[in-house]
């Protein structure tokens, strides 16, 4: 028999060794009865053909224990679901995104004697809005987020500029806005149940399948989509717009508000190959009273009746009394399912592409306008442009990929831990839930612990960016939104308590002596380039000291500088002037040619570069 190389040899026999065995056996055991062991006896017709069999069985039982292990696996399906149990979800395709510059025009008026932009008739484009090329129904790329251009924040700017002009004075005004779209089509799916079945699945089918999209019933109730079935609480966003609900806020820098939301019809998807992607649902009922189960000291801590207790329970805030449901099964429905496919190397599309938005779902912010016909106009001027080429459009992961990924990503996990995990959180909560610009966590000091506090609570320092992206305190509205984003990643024992850093703002002197031949002002406007990109507010964290050697060694690097004779950083402050109302004394802080920040966690921002950097030129 042909040998066939095995990654993992559990049995360790094939047709020889097997064969062998059971000569040696015939001989040690049957020396009389049995001792012609040349290839053409019948006696050795039965032991090959024993052997035949024994390596075949121990091929199948050698390759199934092969298939368990994904260092080794070869099948797909295998591969998939071993990777599902490390907690990696696989990719069959990898979608392309780009940035999409949204454009409208808007009539303007006089307020006093200026000229504005009326914004009334600015218009929202819904998510999940289609942009495609006019000539290639192919090239379709979506917008994952909604662009309402009433709107203008520090991270989701709205350009204002004059598009015509009647004598004088401008007549309209050209917004714009930029949104991130990937490649992708919306396909829509059915499902038809009758009758409840316990975690009933269906199958989505298909080339280059991204993702489930949204899923409702014929009755118009979302089902959503979760990492696992026991997870009963999502997070939900609602638009920070009217004043009477208690958590609204004037804050244009958090337009949405994030609140927590607890659901039973929900489903979980995962891909069974490269082209079928199915989804299970719950095995409840609406009504089961599982699926109604407030947390109470009734059945939790204190114990359930009949004397079942609960005190050596491990609770998980995902599902806190451990529902026997795992949310509704559906039953006389039907589904209508909307899912994503693209993606691909092809869709990596030239810049230009992209200029045709589908208007089907755009509206005005205030419905009620007096001028139908400037409306009309205004919707029609909505445009698109893609400046840039799409990238990052790729096929699926290879079975080596699926690997190695699948092994990577078993040492990561969404539950928050080390202090590192909270500060990377908080940084990437959703843009519009507001944007915290700068984090820092650290153990809570050992003198603010009050009396029976446990050594578990971590302080989180944050700041936010103004409409400038300049550094400011977080709003009440954003740090509640960053509150509630946490609580699904923060660990039950854990207390995190969201603080305010603190900015001090800072200006540069230095001196430098130019060589010969050179332009003192060219040379000195380059060293203020060199600082002011040095210095961008970017590129600096809480807590980060102000080395000036390297300020010095910048500057000796640009052309025309002989010798950098003195480089000094000075405090700004003073709200009056626009800078930060917190004095720091940098000379006290600075040791070694290091200054060093405060013990509270504080940063240096440079906020007023054109007027905060002087240079001067001196003689040899």
């Amino acid at each position: 028999m042909a040998e066939l190389d095995r990654d993992i040899k559990y049995v360790d026999r094939n047709f020889n060794t097997i064969k062998n065995s059971l000569i040696d056996y015939s001989k040690a055991y049957f020396p009389n009865t049995f001792n012609d062991f040349t290839p053409e006896s019948t006696g050795m017709l039965f032991i090959e053909m024993a052997s035949y069999v024994g390596d075949v069985l121990s091929f199948y039982l050698d390759n199934q224990v092969q298939e368990t292990f994904i260092q080794y696996a070869r099948q797909t399906e295998n591969l998939f679901n071993i990777a599902y149990m490390l907690g990696y979800t696989p990719k069959v395709t990898t979608v392309a995104s780009v940035d999409i510059d949204l454009y409208q025009t808007v009539p303007s008026k006089t307020v006093g004697t200026n000229v504005i932009p009326d914004m009334d008739y600015t218009l929202t484009i819904p998510a999940n809005t289609t942009v495609n090329n006019p000539q290639n129904a192919d090239l379709t790329f979506i917008m994952e987020d909604a662009c309402d251009f009433s709107i203008s924040s520090s991270m989701d700017p709205t350009t204002i500029t004059v598009y015509e002009v009647a004598g004088d004075l401008p007549q309209t005004f050209l917004l714009k806005k930029t949104r991130k779209a990937i490649s992708s089509k919306i396909n829509t799916a059915t499902f038809t149940f009758t009758r409840a079945k316990k975690f009933d699945t269906v199958d989505l089918t298909g080339a280059n399948i991204v993702g489930v999209l949204d899923c409702f019933d014929s009755n118009g109730n979302e089902w959503y989509e979760v990492p696992n079935l026991s997870q009963d609480v999502i997070m939900d966003t609602i638009r920070n717009t009217n004043p009477n609900d208690p958590n609204f806020s004037n804050d244009t820098e958090v337009p949405y508000l994030l609140r927590t939301k607890q659901i039973q019809r929900r489903f979980v998807s995962r891909f069974i190959n490269e082209t079928t992607l199915q989804l299970q649902f719950g095995a409840g009922s609406s009504g089961l009273s599982t699926e109604e189960i407030i947390p109470n000291p009734d059945n939790v801590g204190l114990g359930l009746p009949f004397e079942k207790t609960k005190l050596t329970t491990a609770f998980s805030p995902t599902n806190f009394v451990f529902t026997d449901t795992y949310g509704l099964a559906p039953y006389n429905t039907t589904l209508t399912v909307r899912y994503l496919t693209g993606g691909g190397v092809s869709s990596n599309v030239e810049a230009g592409q992209l200029t045709q938005v589908n208007d089907s779902g755009i509206a005005f912010n205030n419905p009620n306008l007096a001028d139908s016909a400037v409306a009309n106009v205004t919707f029609a001027s909505v445009a698109a442009n893609n400046v840039l080429a799409a990238d990052g459009g790729q096929d699926g992961d290879t079975v080596e990929e699926l690997r190695q990924n699948a092994l990577g990503n078993f040492q990561n996990q969404l539950r928050t831990v080390t202090k590192e995990d909270y500060m990377i959180r908080a940084l990437s909560m959703p843009a519009n839930l507001g944007v915290i610009a700068k984090a820092y966590s650290a153990p809570v000091k050992i003198s603010e612990y009050q009396a029976g506090e446990l050594p578990t609570i971590l302080d989180l320092y944050v700041l936010s960016y103004d409409i400038n992206k300049k550094l400011r305190t977080a709003s009440r509205a954003l740090k509640r939104n960053l509150q509630t984003y946490l609580s699904q990643y923060r660990m039950i024992n854990d207390a995190v308590k969201i603080k305010d850093a603190f900015v001090v703002n800072i200006g540069v002197e230095f001196e430098i002596i130019v060589l010969p031949n050179f332009n003192n002002n060219l040379v000195l406007t380059k060293c203020i380039d060199a600082i002011t990109a040095y210095f961008d507010g970017n590129r600096w964290q809480i807590n980060q000291p102000i080395i000036l050697k390297e300020l010095s060694v910048l500057l000796d690097k640009i052309e025309g500088v002989q010798t950098v004779q003195d480089v000094r950083v000075v405090n700004k402050a003073g709200s009056i002037m626009g800078y930060s109302d917190y004095a720091y004394d940098v000379y006290g802080a600075t040791y070694k040619h290091v200054i060093y920040p405060s013990i509270d966690p504080m940063i240096f921002e440079l906020k007023f570069p054109n007027t905060d950097i002087k240079g001067r030129v001196v003689p040899l």
